[in-house]
């Protein structure tokens, strides 16, 4: 098949790329890198500059590569606003990429108005997120109302809902977000897919021995502090950090390029990924994937949904800030749970999030939905 990712995040459609092209397939990704990951891509469709003048040179760079984007059996966006522009731009885009390819499919692996609409619904499918707690309104809602307010917009509604109807499947990244789709649209039209992690390019770090000081990795994103709850992981890795300073030490990290932040990772032997989530997400699956302890969303719902009853060695991140202090002072302690988990870590990835598994659900998915051969 001929496949266009368009979009992506954390070098997400980046790795899939690469299981699909194994598999025989002829793949293009067209992002803006992530931002300021940059992590790779075949075409790149960033904003220029802030303001008018950069979405004006944007909107005209797609419009002169049209043809780039033209011509493919399946075409995967990673979110509704999947470039950087005005809902009515997008659209624009959108309409045509259905016009001149065989197919559309969403994959749902960020936040978008149903996502935001179900995490903030009392009562809805999940206990907590990073918008709403325990029915209560979570530290993301307090702190960025106006956030939620604008992904709750009539406009951005419109448009999500728009893109939903239209495109030919959904496939998620999330246990959360495959919750949030079939709020929205019949489960024959969703699928998971999970996050795909090349595997086979990730040497397991060798571990000589229990480790005598504990090494507490933190990386942080900038801007996403308190959706990540990477402000609340801090004070409780602080905590820890002081009270034992002979027993673990606290390395923090900071918006850092892909390719850097994968080897400043490597030194850890605890990854500190995020809160507010039931699952683990790229962070914490790439740590695993060398054999690193992650401290991160694995809720019992999650393990059932992946059907995982044996192999759950991720320690739970819970939003309550004494237990949070209680799991990372027990690794400190207990130091052997490094090493007793590096191998069940990796056996873990293999088995549910391996590049070349999560691309095999994709291409599954696509050939119920549309009958490629």
């Amino acid at each position: 098949m001929r496949i266009l990712l368009m979009g992506d995040y954390s070098n997400y459609h980046r790795s899939l790329a690469g299981a699909l092209r194994e598999a025989g397939h002829d793949v293009t990704v067209a992002s803006n890198g992530s931002g300021w990951m940059d992590t790779d891509r075949d075409i790149d469709v960033s904003r220029p500059y802030p303001g008018k003048a950069g979405g004006a040179l944007l909107w005209l760079k797609l419009n002169r590569m049209a043809s780039k984007l033209s011509g493919y059996d399946v075409v995967q966006i990673n979110n509704p606003i999947f470039l950087n522009l005005k809902p009515h731009r997008v659209r624009a885009v959108f309409d045509r990429l259905k016009r001149n390819n065989r197919s559309v499919f969403l994959t749902a692996m960020g936040t978008d108005p149903f996502y935001v609409k179900t995490c903030t619904t009392v009562g809805g499918p999940l206990r907590y997120n990073e918008w709403m707690i325990d029915g209560s309104p979570g530290p993301l809602q307090l702190a960025q109302k106006q956030v939620m307010d604008e992904w709750l917009s009539p406009e951005m509604m419109s448009h999500c809902r728009y893109v939903y109807e239209n495109v030919d499947g959904i496939v998620t990244a999330l246990y959360e977000y495959h919750q949030s789709c079939l709020t929205v649209v019949g489960k024959d039209k969703v699928a998971y897919g999970g996050i795909p992690i090349d595997t086979q390019s990730l040497v397991p770090v060798r571990m000589d021995g229990v480790p005598t000081c504990v090494n507490l990795f933190l990386g942080m994103h900038r801007d996403r502090k308190v959706e990540k709850g990477t402000d609340r992981i801090l004070v409780a890795a602080r905590r820890v950090a002081e009270k034992y300073p002979e027993k673990c030490r606290l390395t923090i990290v900071e918006n850092r390029p892909y390719t850097e932040y994968i080897e400043l990772m490597r030194n850890a032997h605890v990854v500190l990924d995020q809160l507010y989530s039931y699952t683990p997400a790229t962070n914490a699956l790439l740590a695993m994937a060398y054999g690193i302890t992650a401290v991160s969303g694995a809720e019992p719902e999650f393990y059932e949904f992946i059907g995982e009853t044996d192999n759950r060695p991720i320690v739970n991140a819970i939003p309550d800030d004494r237990l949070l202090y209680k799991s990372l002072e027990n690794i400190v302690l207990h130091p052997e749970i490094i090493v007793d988990n590096a191998g069940k870590n990796r056996e873990f990835v293999e088995k549910h999030n391996d590049a070349r598994v999560v691309a095999a659900r994709f291409a599954d998915f696509w050939n119920k939905r549309i009958g490629l051969k």
